[in-house]
């Protein structure tokens, strides 16, 4: 059983790690767009912005930590990480407690918090494929998967109530606590990495900026992986603020109907996750990744046809269950093969590429979309995301290649030894 199976002490503590500060993060999911509501009493357009700007220009701040992160230890990297996004989200309650804080500092904390969280990522995935040997890793993606969906059912109803009971700044100080928390964690897993070496020019080129993105295009596993995801997210992603319009605003559903159609159903993530293990060593994790990558894209369409009262919660909550049960199964898969097929020495850099895409992806599509639900309306857009992601399996890879374990270059140390 995938529960039961033991990874080590080392990974024990990083999955202690992204555990509190996951519900760190859950329990501030929302925090700003409150703060900017409730403290500085910001119109739509600009906690829009504020959601729009903090996601892209972060993704744009990210660009260069590629080949950064590539050639540093990474234990080092993520809690430097963990330790800026702490001292970023610290300093909302101060300027709030000395009555100085504004929109421009929580644009500014946003963009900082978005950057070092794709430069985290990266690390962390190279430091765990460098940390596990690639039979395990499944495992502790599944780990990982499980513990996301886990903290965003608990972390967003007790974090309203936090704000309820101690103000709008209270769940920013929770989520700022656990990126130290995390950080200590990190620097108690110990052991020793060798520095990766480097064999071109000892300074960042232009040229090391696009390797990750190079070596995702090229390559014929990760291309087709790459194109599904930021299709699939940025039109999942673009249907959500227009689905709460839909709700909310045209069908009469109230806050805590659509609180319990959206947190209910992220039971299945949990199940998802927690089955992909077993799955996979039943059917193979090609199979079963393909599989859940085509019923994934099958749900959101369902989302177009819903109605008024009780059978109207009902349908969304049995489509978001069914889509986000899928997606637990998907992402650990996902996860678990984008690190399979991708050299030791191209790690930090292929994940930065790719989540730098999927922000830029969700950004435009979101835009774009929401231009599309002006013009027709909410429901018509909604059902437009619908159909295109049925289309969206065909860019799902249809063989197993095999991985790729081995650096690209000769001389090319992993990223971090194996410990």
């Amino acid at each position: 059983m995938t529960g039961r199976r033991a990874l080590g002490r080392r990974f024990g503590w990083l999955w202690a790690a992204f555990a509190v500060s996951s519900y760190g993060s859950a329990l501030g999911l929302g925090a700003f767009p409150l703060i900017a509501v409730l403290v500085l009493h910001c119109g739509p357009a600009q906690v829009a912005a504020l959601a729009a700007a903090g996601r892209a220009v972060g993704a744009l701040v990210a660009v260069p930590l590629g080949p950064w992160v590539e050639f540093r230890r990474k234990r080092p990297v993520m809690v430097a990480m963990d330790l800026t996004r702490f001292a970023a989200l610290m300093s909302i309650p101060a300027a709030f407690a000395l009555g100085r804080l504004g929109f421009t500092q929580l644009l500014v904390v946003s963009v900082v918090t978005a950057a070092a969280d794709i430069a985290f990522r990266a690390a962390s995935g190279a430091y765990l494929k460098a940390l596990l040997p690639p039979e395990d890793l499944l495992v502790a993606n599944s780990r990982f998967e499980s513990t996301t969906w886990t903290s965003t059912t608990v972390g967003p109803p007790l974090g309203g109530a936090a704000i309820g009971m101690f103000g709008p700044v209270t769940t920013v100080v929770a989520d700022a606590v656990s990126y130290l928390l995390s950080a200590l964690g990190i620097r108690a897993i110990g052991g020793t990495e060798a520095r990766p070496a480097r064999t071109g020019a000892p300074r960042l080129r232009a040229g090391d900026l696009l390797d990750g993105w190079r070596y995702i295009l090229t390559h014929p596993t990760l291309r087709p992986l790459f194109f599904n995801m930021i299709v699939v997210n940025g039109l999942i992603m673009a249907s959500e603020p227009l689905l709460a319009v839909l709700l909310l605003g045209h069908l009469g559903f109230t806050p805590w109907q659509y609180g319990l159609a959206f947190a209910a159903p992220c039971v299945g993530g949990l199940i998802g996750s927690r089955l992909a293990h077993r799955l996979a060593a039943r059917f193979g994790r090609h199979k079963v990744m393909l599989t859940a990558g085509v019923l994934r894209a099958c749900w959101p369409l369902g989302l177009a046809f819903v109605r008024p009262g009780v059978p109207g919660i009902v349908l969304v909550i049995a489509v978001q269950l069914g889509l986000v049960t899928c997606i637990g199964l998907f992402n650990p898969m996902l996860a678990t093969y984008r690190l399979d097929h991708t050299a030791p020495d191209r790690v930090a850099r292929t994940l930065v590429a790719w989540s730098i895409s999927s922000s830029a992806a969700i950004a435009v599509l979101t835009a774009l979309w929401g231009l599309l639900a002006a013009v027709t309306s909410p429901r018509t857009a909604i059902a437009a995301a619908g159909v295109l992601l049925l289309a969206t399996p065909l860019l799902l890879p249809r063989r197993e290649n095999a991985p790729q374990n081995k650096p690209t270059g000769a001389g090319v140390q992993e990223a971090a030894d194996r410990v």
